[in-house]
């Protein structure tokens, strides 16, 4: 998981590059007069930033999928150290039988 959000986090740092690099270039063909060539790397523009924020969803969701994979883990943990604890409290009631218990400690206030 860590991966594959490693690699888009690349792949948004390398068209946020070419944003930049596209950005120059539309200053310069408007800087010369040339509106057709403008218009074209502005829909360009317009394309990578929409490539930019899908990757950052997809970025998002890969990271909430792992928080939740994290929590489950906890989860998982948790109740095995639960049933571990529940397992030594029933050993321990076994030993010291609270009836018994119960009978002593009344023998022990006459």
């Amino acid at each position: 998981m860590a991966n594959a959000t490693r690699g888009i986090e690349k792949e948004i740092s390398a068209l946020q590059l070419e944003e930049k690099k596209l950005v120059a270039e539309i200053k310069r063909t408007a800087k010369s007069g040339n509106e057709a060539a403008t218009k074209i790397l502005a829909r360009q523009l317009i394309r990578l930033r929409q490539q930019i924020a899908n990757l950052q969803g997809s970025r998002a969701h890969m990271r909430g999928i792992a928080t939740h994979t994290q929590a489950i883990h906890a989860q998982t943990s948790v109740a095995a150290g639960m049933k571990g604890a529940t397992k030594a409290m029933r050993a321990m009631n076994k030993q010291m039988a609270p009836a018994k218990q119960a009978k002593v400690i009344q023998d022990f206030q006459k």
